[in-house]
């Protein structure tokens, strides 16, 4: 990609690299200079359930890269169902990429893939954002299994789309940002990502269900700046997990947004990307 020409989310190819046994599918936005910003999506989603408002709002002057997991949509495996297993897919990705310097961008399930990754190779990531996300041992953490199956199925009884209740308070607002964001996701026509299976599901809920089972820890090994984005009433992993991840991370900064739910960074998308974009100007 030349270093003047832009790529958006709605155009983008989706490119393969081969890395730890399989061919992992990504797509690059933006131009391609300065340090990469690595974006590691949410559980149970593929290249095109990233919110065209933040890939495309973060590549005004970044190079961003959306890596798939193992085994989801175009990425070939096995689906991995531990977190450390998918940090170690990402770090083989950025080093198979050419890079040895990143910054790293993670959604929920990916904000925890994103930890491990710095814990396991501290030297290639500078900078860390963390949405809707929790630490090692989180509160609540085991609960999302059973939270997400039972909300998932109350939408699929009164004919919702499970992301509406899962990501978005039920108040006005909310309902008005799940529309808006639905029909964003919709704005990619052609190439798109292949459907993610009721295994994918499976594999990284018991991820998250470990995650949360292992014991606290003590202080994070990174030292890099971290930015801490949650929604106060985020139902899938409970806000308390912002605190406790401040506890880890030295280096970290929270902002809680009010009235917004586990999609934190859907529903606030314009004030999310201003704030990641002030964090990462270097």
């Amino acid at each position: 990609m030349s270093e003047h020409l832009r790529t958006r989310s709605g155009n983008s190819p989706t490119l393969r690299i081969p890395a730890s046994g399989a061919k992992f599918a990504y797509r690059e936005f933006g131009t391609q200079a300065g340090i990469p910003l690595v974006v590691l999506t949410h559980l149970g989603a593929n290249l095109d359930s990233w919110d065209p408002r933040i890939v495309d709002g973060l590549a005004e002057d970044r190079h961003v890269i959306a890596v798939g997991y193992r085994g989801v949509g175009g990425s070939t495996g096995h689906i991995r169902d531990s977190i450390e297993d998918m940090a170690e897919d990402m770090v083989s990705v950025i080093r198979a990429l050419g890079y040895d310097r990143v910054d790293m961008f993670g959604l929920s399930m990916g904000g925890m893939v994103a930890q491990a990754s710095a814990e396991r190779a501290p030297e290639l990531i500078d900078r860390l954002i963390l949405a809707g996300s929790g630490p090692v041992g989180g509160p609540g953490l085991t609960e999302m299994t059973r939270i997400t199956i039972s909300i998932s199925l109350r939408a699929v009884l009164t004919f919702k789309d499970p992301k509406v209740l899962l990501f978005f308070t039920r108040t006005s607002t909310g309902k008005k940002a799940a529309r808006e964001y639905l029909a964003r996701l919709k704005e990619r026509t052609t190439a798109r990502d292949k459907a993610v299976t009721p295994g994918v599901y499976r594999a990284q809920l018991a991820a998250v269900h470990r995650w949360g089972m292992r014991q606290p820890a003590a202080l994070s090994q990174f030292t890099g700046p971290v930015l801490i984005v949650h929604g106060d009433s985020d139902r899938m992993v409970p806000p308390a997990n912002a605190n406790a991840l401040t506890r880890q991370l030295r280096t970290s900064s929270v902002t809680v947004f009010p009235d917004s739910g586990h999609g934190v960074a859907f529903q606030n998308h314009r004030a999310f990307v201003d704030a990641a974009r002030d964090f990462l100007r270097r």
